[in-house]
């Protein structure tokens, strides 16, 4: 998969995350099983693309056809892998999430703009 294609992907990934942050409920316990073998089931793709996409675009950056930093892909696949975490355990407050989550669209958006 292309590097625009994953970016899109991640980038409907990124508005489901912040609807499930906004409109689902935490779980009760932290350290029910069955919640945890949900997450791990619907997030396991989000990760395995995100991992794609930074070597991916960190290839990019080094062939110059992006103006992103490299520092700024690493930090965006940090920043997703905690919205993640977020969306799921309601472990952030509002403000927080949403600078995370500006912030890992507005590198989403510069890479689909570049490209």
């Amino acid at each position: 998969m292309e590097l625009s294609k994953q970016t899109e992907t991640l980038r409907e990934y990124l508005y489901n995350l912040r609807d499930k942050f906004e409109h689902s409920t935490p779980p009760e316990n932290v350290k029910d099983r069955s919640f945890f073998e949900k997450v791990k089931e619907e997030t396991t793709p989000i990760y395995d693309l995100i991992a794609t996409w930074e070597e991916d675009a960190l290839q990019t950056v080094k062939e110059k056809k992006i103006t992103v930093h490299p520092q700024q892909v690493i930090s965006t696949r940090e920043n997703m892998e905690l919205l993640i975490m977020h969306s799921y355990y309601k472990d952030a407050r509002r403000k927080r999430y949403m600078e995370l989550y500006n912030s890992v669209l507005y590198i989403y958006d510069q890479v689909i703009r570049d490209l």
